[in-house]
């Protein structure tokens, strides 16, 4: 399984740092077509992805998230916007079970 990671430099250093092969401050694109080599190989892959990124018309990133498969893409939020940035999964586990679950206790 390949593990990747997308972003602007700044983000992707702590990626790097960890020996992930990493995609900084690359055009839209380069993105496309990395994920279409992912897709065409059939290759398991977890990219990482900046917030911004999966939100660019980048056309390979909405059909793999459509799609499912087995390309997960992982949104990361943006250097500067990580302390109120809230993913998308906590938003419908909200939804689902109800907000309270998310609250935190004093046992976490």
């Amino acid at each position: 399984m390949k593990i990747l990671a997308m972003g602007n430099s700044a983000l992707m250093d702590g990626f790097s740092l960890l020996g992930i092969q990493t995609y900084a401050d690359e055009s839209n694109d380069t993105i496309n077509d990395v994920l279409s080599d992912l897709k065409r190989s059939q290759q398991r892959a977890l990219v990482f992805m900046q917030h911004d990124l999966i939100n660019a018309d980048i056309p390979m990133v909405k059909i793999l998230r459509q799609s499912g498969g087995s390309i997960l893409i992982c949104d990361i939020p943006n250097l500067h916007e990580a302390d109120d940035y809230q993913p998308a999964v906590e938003k419908l586990i909200g939804l689902v079970l109800g907000a309270s679950v998310l609250e935190k206790t004093n046992g976490n």
